[in-house]
């Protein structure tokens, strides 16, 4: 299996798999090849499982027209301020402004000064997995982090989020 071996002064090693669907090793400087190698072979049917998600996603992306991608930006500026707006009254949290992007590796993000941006991408998804980004988001309104009290935050108002979490990556 082929991937690429990035090294840098962190202390633990990840397996990533980037958006064309390749392999990344993110390792400690002095991390041994035969243990990556290790590692790979180990979390094979992971690493296969994630790279056919990944080809998938990146193949559904290039089919759409611009038509298709415009209409997808608007229902998410008619749709995604509404449903933060809900969902922050829900949770008791404010937020600064909600801004519709053409982010392609990530739905959604909130900033230190508790702006939020979604991605137009995010409308290909069902409502619940839409709305479980919304209240993830808003969350981080809370819990810049993805602390066990983040995920607290976001249980208590959706209890169901993994379920709708798993929506995410099965579409």
């Amino acid at each position: 299996m082929d991937y690429t071996v990035i090294r840098s002064d962190r202390k633990t090693v990840a397996l990533q798999i980037n958006r064309d669907g390749e392999l990344i090793v993110r390792a400690p400087k002095r991390f041994p090849e035969y243990k990556i190698k290790k590692l790979v072979e180990k979390h094979k049917e992971w690493i296969e499982k994630k790279i056919a998600e990944a080809v998938k996603r990146k193949e559904k992306a290039q089919e759409l027209s611009p038509e298709e991608i415009a209409e997808l930006k608007n229902r998410a500026r008619d749709i995604l301020p509404k449903l933060t707006e809900k969902y922050a009254r829900i949770m008791g949290v404010s937020y600064g402004t909600v801004k519709i992007t053409s982010a392609q590796k990530r739905f959604g993000s909130c900033s230190a000064k508790n702006n939020i941006c979604f991605s137009y991408i995010l409308m290909q998804y069902p409502i619940e997995a839409i709305e479980y980004v919304v209240v993830h988001e808003l969350a981080h309104t809370v819990h810049h982090d993805h602390s066990k009290a983040f995920y607290a935050l976001i249980e208590k108002h959706m209890p169901d989020y993994k379920q709708r979490e798993k929506l995410l990556r099965t579409n």
